[in-house]
């Protein structure tokens, strides 16, 4: 079998894989994607020195905040609600680190999510 079959082949694969897969399971799993790398960026991390990036964190939880928005009505309240949480947290971590804070309702994901204040 050539490299472009075994491609295929394994792209087949994990199409197939995916498809077997429950919405509520990916849209929890980007979002702790999200959610996981929004605090590392943050600052809470074993190396808050070296990884901490607020600009990048800013997207992170710019994307989370939409996508815990529009997912919270299809994936229900016992899923939405620890990932609402862990949303809260981030954004309240990137308050504390922001040397010059956003003002109340526009910091990152409160045009989602309202003030965090």
């Amino acid at each position: 079998m050539s490299e472009q079959q075994t491609e295929q082949t394994d792209a087949q694969s994990a199409a197939r894989d995916i498809a077997e897969v429950p919405a509520v399971e990916i849209i929890t799993a980007a979002a702790v994607n999200l959610l996981s790398a929004a605090a590392i960026k943050c600052g809470l991390s074993e190396d808050p020195e070296n990884e901490t990036d607020l600009d990048e964190a800013r997207k992170l939880i710019n994307a989370l905040a939409g996508l815990i928005t529009a997912g919270a009505p299809e994936i229900s309240d016992s899923h939405a609600r620890p990932l609402r949480d862990g949303l809260r947290s981030v954004q309240l971590a990137f308050r504390e680190a922001s040397a010059i804070p956003d003002e109340p309702g526009k910091g990152p994901g409160e045009k989602y999510t309202g003030s965090v204040i």
